[in-house]
């Protein structure tokens, strides 16, 4: 599957769900939503006062599912990279109204960008 079909099924898709090793060293998965692609990138974000955040400082690499329309699926691997890049948040707040209401502004300290690194299709 080449970016362009990852991308078009993302957005389909509306919400992802990601699988990290938890705290606990048990699995977790939770709702995420991508954002856009940026230089063959897939962009999300989080807040540094989650537990996800402290998660991926330990173990980076996580598994990312999304279904679509009559049963499809998109299963994705790959390891996360935070960044700290103000653009990369404008762009965020550009796309995701949601976003923009919770943060409020992109230099909000909790505020975090990542993307996914090292991209697998399983």
């Amino acid at each position: 599957m080449i970016m362009k079909e990852v991308v078009s099924f993302l957005n389909k898709s509306g919400v992802q769900y990601i699988a990290t090793i938890g705290l606990d060293g048990k699995p977790k998965v939770r709702p995420f939503q991508f954002m856009f692609e940026e230089d063959e990138k897939l962009w999300f974000c989080t807040s540094n006062r989650k537990e996800i955040y402290k998660e991926l400082q330990i173990n980076p690499f996580v598994e990312l599912c999304a279904s679509g329309e009559k049963m499809s699926w998109l299963r994705l691997s790959g390891k996360v990279v935070f960044s700290d890049s103000l653009a990369m948040k404008e762009r965020v707040f550009e796309v995701s109204p949601l976003v923009k209401g919770i943060y409020k502004i992109p230099a909000n300290p909790a505020f975090e960008v990542l993307y996914l690194d090292e991209v697998r299709h399983q």
